[in-house]
């Protein structure tokens, strides 16, 4: 018997969603055959069979959520016994807290936890540390959590003590070691007179009230006159609908809070005269017809304009961490472009726009795009991105502010392209204009960077023979 854990899918991915089972219980799998197709939050993948015999079981239905590390599949391949892929243990399902082994033995798992409930959580001495509600994810980086998959450590089990209740790779290694965690500093005493729905005891509220209570009072212990309300019962004035946040929004919810809360935004708005751009454009695409890249949108054109500018304005290439008090300024351009896909915002990303040609960079836009729409994109196409683009056009308005994709420091938005008249030389005239605006973190940036930035745009694209320059 060969069992089949769910594989690392990538950084900072830890779960994903079933979406289709290309086989069923008693079947026979050939190695490399596709097996399930799982949605993580950043993409759909198909993950082929390791191995070849007839399945055994599986683990999960169509719209289940399955954690990297737990067995999927078990497989009659001929070998008799069970063996396990990777060092650690099968990772049972997420109704049953699994226990830490630590030394030679494991301590029995503890029964299922009712709905609603918190979960006592004991450090390796047996001392009761925190308590955790089941399914709420553990606070941690994609390296602590990596960390702790290689020493067997289940990261649910650990205490936290880095700021704001995260996992710290030194709580992992105490753990591990068996030794006592680290004291966890007291969270501050909010003000007299703030009120805050954590005052409210959690065994008088329902389940999903109790859990607003415990998020509103981690939350309000950290950012002043932050007060999260359960929400109102709306079925008491008409008919509604639930859907569970899954998968690539989820992720994007996640995303904006992180950046919205972290990162003061500031817009920087302007509008370049893309004229004698959109007829270039234009003629070149009918000439162009049925080659890669021959469909030559304008996108293809600002993020070669947008590469110029990055070159110029360093600042809005760059990362701020806060942790080391550092600006990070990458010397690569990967340009992300965000794509609607109807099951959510994904934002694909394009390597090395400074050495790539207009018609190359189109050629990629196209194939992402495509991707994106089918939910065929590989993992690899959405990391490494240094600053984002995205593109209303062709939905209609006339302006967006966007929210910046964390940790990038800046993102840009491009509106419709109108006939507008305007004066040139003294006279009024019509031409085709284009409405950008720039959104970027104030922390490492200023107006007048803002400025350069987007003034070098509207140079570029205003004359199609500079942006030719630069390619």
């Amino acid at each position: 018997m060969f069992e089949f854990k769910l594989p690392d899918l990538g950084e900072g991915i830890h779960e994903g969603e079933i979406l289709k089972w290309h086989v069923a219980t008693g079947e026979e799998v050939e190695e490399d055959e596709p097996l399930v197709d799982v949605e993580t939050d950043k993409a759909a993948v198909t993950i082929p069979s390791p191995r070849g015999g007839r399945v055994v079981s599986l683990t999960g239905d169509v719209g289940d959520i399955v954690t990297v590390g737990q067995v999927i599949t078990v497989i009659d391949d001929g070998t008799g016994a069970a063996a396990a892929t990777g060092t650690a243990a099968a990772v049972e399902p997420a109704a049953t807290a699994s226990a830490p082994a630590t030394g030679s033995s494991a301590a029995a798992a503890p029964p299922p936890a009712p709905a609603g409930a918190t979960v006592p959580v004991s450090t390796p001495s047996g001392d009761t540390a925190v308590t955790r509600r089941p399914g709420r994810p553990v606070p941690a980086a994609p390296a602590t959590r990596r960390l702790a998959r290689e020493l067997g450590v289940d990261i649910n089990l650990v205490t936290a003590t880095g700021p704001g209740g995260r996992v710290t790779p030194q709580d992992v290694q105490n753990f591990a070691a068996g030794g006592a965690p680290a004291a966890v500093p007291a969270a501050p005493t909010p003000p007299a007179g703030e009120a805050t729905v954590s005052h409210v005891p959690a065994e008088q509220l329902g389940h999903d009230e109790a859990a607003i209570a415990e998020y509103a009072a981690h939350a309000a212990s950290t950012i002043p006159f932050l007060d999260v309300e359960p929400m109102p019962d709306f079925t008491l004035w008409g008919p509604v609908e639930r859907e569970p946040l899954r998968s690539i929004r989820r992720r994007v919810a996640r995303k904006m809070v992180t950046a919205m809360v972290l990162i003061p935004h500031v817009a920087h708005l302007d509008e370049a005269d893309v004229t004698e751009l959109e007829e270039f454009r234009k003629r070149e695409r009918e000439r162009r017809t049925g080659q890669p890249g021959g469909r030559l949108t304008l996108l293809s054109f600002v993020v070669k304009a947008a590469t110029a500018g990055l070159k110029r304005t360093a600042a809005f290439n760059a990362s701020l961490d806060p942790f080391n008090q550092e600006i990070i300024y990458k010397h690569y351009y990967n340009l992300g472009i965000a794509a609607d896909t109807g099951r959510g915002l994904v934002v694909p990303v394009i390597k090395n726009t400074d050495t790539k040609s207009i018609m190359q960079i189109s050629a990629d836009i196209e194939r992402l795009a495509g991707a994106a729409r089918e939910g065929t994109l590989d993992v690899e196409d959405l990391r490494g991105g240094t600053f984002t683009i995205t593109n209303i056009g062709p939905l209609g308005g006339t302006a967006l502010l966007p929210t910046i994709n964390y940790p990038e420091v800046a993102i840009l938005a491009m509106g419709q392209v109108q006939e507008k008249p305007v004066v040139r030389n003294g006279e009024i005239v019509i031409r085709k204009i284009l409405p950008l605006t720039l959104a970027f973190d104030h922390r490492i940036a200023d107006g007048a960077d803002a400025a350069r930035f987007v003034g070098e745009m509207v140079r570029q694209l205003s004359d199609p023979n500079l942006l030719l320059l630069e390619t």
